[in-house]
């Protein structure tokens, strides 16, 4: 009777915390006629903004793919094909590791049938889908989806008639909804990260230039140039607008380089090519020609015609000759400048857009401005230290990152074609190789082509040596599963390993669970050894027996943010303790799809008329229902009567808060 009371409560409850139930989706039917006989069922959906909706296709062990099911009491309609949707948007998706397709704002779905009776019929139709935001995702969901259509009584199609109209159909139907899709969302497109992403890009490039100006091409060009416009200017004032013309030359001649690429790749394809596994391996082979350059095996140089020709034009003095001079030094310095001018591109193709033109003007400001300063007050020069080897130094060591950032190059290509050559174990022990042999160049223990004799070490090169070499030590305990939030963007993601999540690595911190000591109908939660269970009361009643509060973790197996908790706020330490020692962690997924006993088929509480059918379907409805939510993560303190301690929490990527939360929930247990 209890049972049934607390129910009927939380049931009541439930309604009136209605408005938090997320519903960011709603859909539309329509029919449209292809012929007498022939309909597409329309299936629109409409996204609220900052969700997204999953594709038909989605690969293996990701998130939940949109499905169709479309049902009639008699044989009164032949499908024909498979539902065909439009282009949405492809990305790779780090931690599933895999490139996922999904919808914004609208999508479309078109299933042709073929009416196999001239009477009215109604078709009723069933969509299973699964949206997420960038804070948390929802279980999958499943609504009805109902047609009218009446046409004229086509002849039943054969399995080759249905592949050959399938064929036909298909290239339109998904045009039409590209067009669509893609008007609406470029016109709501240029957000606050895509204008964050270009002043990065922008200030990345800048340091790439002023890195370019400290090499032995260009370095010593410096007092050359200032040379060459003392002597070319009648007065001071000359003298300062003639450098700022050199200056603003040296600009425009590679933003130019910078809309060039832009005009030839297009503006928006150069983001697609990110991950285009071609475009990753030619440049992870651009970036190692680049890099055995800079450390002294070959240099690469325009022609010398090309020198001598743009010189004799820069005699002849004027606003051509300045342009020509700052022509002249671009080629001159084409060997040291082309690797770097060349990474900068790479990476700004990878951003796509007008990125290209950014990185070149941020490049170009970097080398124009001291070129521009020195000319226009010479004086200044007598502050520049001299050249030597020091510049061959900076040279090498720009060479030994450009092989480091190669990898990256190589270790998208793999993502993408999940061949598992350069699994995470793999990249790092390569970062670990470049970094400590770049550690053991600073500290003169070896010697490259061009380097000068070294009697000594700077105090600089020696600081330089000891901070490569703190970061070489730092990345080694990445091979045995450390996360390495320092470089989280460049190694592949920690499920994409030989050993997941590292050797040992799951099981530091936090205590012990012997195998021996696992209760009946718990298990460990890799990678951590957590005990979990995974039924809300056997979890419950083990709590009791062991007075521990409990934790429920609503969660998802294509729950992103789920696993983002789970590998980088679960693993702290102390939040790690407190999870295998302090609380009972029941964790419910929402989206398991394992038919439920026949026995535990009941009909639905919040959607009249439908019945639970799935294991995540249970958990779903009561996490709804008891908490008036639906959105994964979802983490619950209660104590053993099933109140709550404090208030549940969603994702909480902050380490600090999350342990806050804890901390007091546990408190708050300790009083009752």
């Amino acid at each position: 009777m209890k049972n049934v009371v607390f129910g009927i409560l939380t049931f009541l409850f439930a309604v009136n915390l209605n408005a938090q139930i997320h519903d960011p989706v709603s859909f539309t039917t329509t029919v449209e006629k292809i012929s007498d006989s022939d309909f597409y069922l329309v299936v629109t959906a409409n996204i609220d903004k900052g969700w997204h909706l999953y594709s038909q296709n989605v690969p293996e062990d990701g998130p939940i793919a949109t499905a169709f099911n479309f049902k009639s009491d008699s044989n009164e309609f032949q499908l024909v094909g498979q539902t065909a949707e439009g282009k949405g948007h492809t990305s790779f998706d780090k931690t599933f590791g895999m490139e996922i397709k999904y919808f914004e704002n609208t999508a479309t779905f078109k299933q042709h049938i073929r009416l196999l009776t001239s009477n009215k019929i109604d078709i009723v139709g069933e969509i299973e889908y699964m949206v997420c935001d960038d804070t948390q995702c929802l279980p999958p969901t499943y609504k009805d989806l109902n047609f009218s259509v009446q046409g004229a009584a086509g002849a039943l199609l054969s399995v080759a008639e249905i592949e050959k109209i399938s064929q036909e159909k298909k290239t339109s139907v998904e045009k039409k909804s590209e067009v669509k899709t893609e008007a609406k969302s470029k016109k709501e497109k240029k957000s606050k990260e895509d204008k964050k992403g270009l002043w990065t890009l922008f200030i990345l490039s800048f340091f790439a230039g002023f890195a370019a100006l400290l090499t032995p091409c260009v370095f010593p060009m410096i007092p050359m140039t200032v040379s060459f416009f003392t002597k070319q200017s009648k007065n001071k004032v000359v003298g300062i607008r003639n450098a700022i013309i050199f200056g603003l030359s040296i600009i425009v001649l590679y933003v130019l380089l910078g809309v060039v690429v832009t005009k030839i790749f297009g503006a928006d394809s150069l983001n697609a090519l990110a991950t285009n596994v071609w475009f990753n391996l030619i440049f992870f082979a651009l970036l190692i020609v680049f890099a055995v350059s800079f450390l002294g095996a070959f240099e690469i140089t325009l022609p010398s015609s090309w020198g001598t020709k743009v010189d004799n034009q820069a005699d002849k003095g004027g606003m051509i000759g300045i342009f020509f001079m700052a022509l002249a030094l671009a080629i001159v310095s084409f060997s040291c400048t082309g690797p770097i001018v060349g990474t900068a591109l790479v990476a700004a193709a990878a951003q796509g857009g007008i990125a290209p033109i950014i990185s070149m003007f941020g490049f170009s400001l970097a080398i124009a401005l001291p070129f521009t300063l020195f000319a226009a007050f010479p004086g200044w020069l007598n502050s520049l230290p001299k050249s030597g080897g020091w510049l061959n130094t900076v040279k090498v060591v720009l060479g030994f990152l450009e092989l480091a950032l190669a990898f990256k190059f190589l270790s998208n290509a793999d993502l993408v074609l999940e061949l598992h050559w350069l699994e995470r174990e793999v990249f790092i022990a390569i970062w670990i190789a470049v970094f400590g042999a770049l550690a053991l160049y600073l500290f003169g223990k070896i010697q490259l082509p061009h380097d000068s004799p070294l009697t000594h070490i700077s105090v600089g090169r020696l600081g330089l040596g000891l901070v490569v070499m703190s970061f070489t030590i730092y990345m080694i305990p990445g091979l045995w599963g450390a996360p390495l939030n320092l470089i989280s963007a460049f190694p592949p993601p920690q499920h994409y390993a030989e050993s997941p999540y590292g050797v040992g690595y799951a099981k530091l911190g936090g205590g012990r669970t012997s195998h021996a000591d696992i209760p009946e109908g718990a298990h460990l939660l890799a990678p951590h050894d957590i005990l979990s269970f995974d039924d809300y009361e056997t979890g419950l009643a083990y709590a009791k027996k062991v007075n521990k509060p409990v934790m429920i973790d609503f969660t998802g197996k294509a729950c992103v943010n789920c696993r983002k908790m789970e590998q980088n706020v679960w693993p702290k330490d102390k939040v790690l303790s407190i999870l295998k020692n302090d609380v009972i962690l029941i964790s419910l997924f929402v989206d398991d799809k394992r038919p439920l006993d026949e026995g535990d088929v009941v009909d639905s509480k919040l959607n009249p008329g439908k019945k639970l059918r799935y294991i995540g379907q249970k958990w779903s409805e009561l996490q709804a229902i008891k908490y008036g939510t639906n959105a994964q993560p979802y983490y619950v303190l209660m104590d053993h009567s099933e109140e709550n301690l404090l208030d549940p929490v969603g994702y909480t990527p902050d380490v600090d808060e999350y342990l806050e939360w804890l901390n007091e929930g546990l408190a708050n247990f300790e009083k009752h």
